[in-house]
């Protein structure tokens, strides 16, 4: 599990579900106590602005079907403070909290990724099969066979 504590809230990342936690006055001045969670196949991207020198940053996780609001110049991390899926980040908080981006964003592109695919035999015997049952022609079973072999 990784922790990320922000300045308007803490995340938490178990490897398939994003929780924000808010408690106390910050919270309760900002978007209000309590806790999302927010499975990780909902989330379709991860925005991230660095604190710098003289402003906070954030975290941000898009959902599908979500309203992004497009800050004006200057603003991106004052919007972040209303809304319900960002937390505030202070320069101090940064480290853990691109551990926590870094796992999260891997784990929506491992939602993305194709099955493994069979074993090499398992492809020949299926072609196989499609021959002697007649739905593939010789000349089909050779070319596929000589796809799936990479020759």
């Amino acid at each position: 599990m990784i922790e990320a504590k922000g300045h308007t809230g803490q995340v938490t990342f178990d490897g398939e579900y994003v929780t924000i936690t808010r408690k106390g006055f910050v919270a309760r001045m900002s978007v209000g106590k309590g806790e999302k969670r927010i499975h990780v196949s909902q989330i379709t991207a991860v925005q991230w602005k660095p604190p710098g020198a003289l402003v906070n940053g954030f975290i941000q996780f898009t959902l599908p079907g979500g309203t992004e609001r497009r800050s004006g110049f200057g603003s991106q991390t004052s919007s972040a403070t209303t809304d319900e899926n960002s937390v505030v980040v202070l320069k101090k908080q940064v480290p853990e909290f691109e551990k926590l981006r870094a796992a999260v964003e891997e784990a929506i592109a491992g939602q993305h990724r194709p099955a493994a695919s069979s074993s090499l035999a398992d492809e020949l015997a299926k072609l196989q099969q499609l021959a002697d049952s007649g739905t593939l022609s010789a000349q089909e079973y050779e070319a596929a066979k000589a796809r799936v072999l990479g020759t």
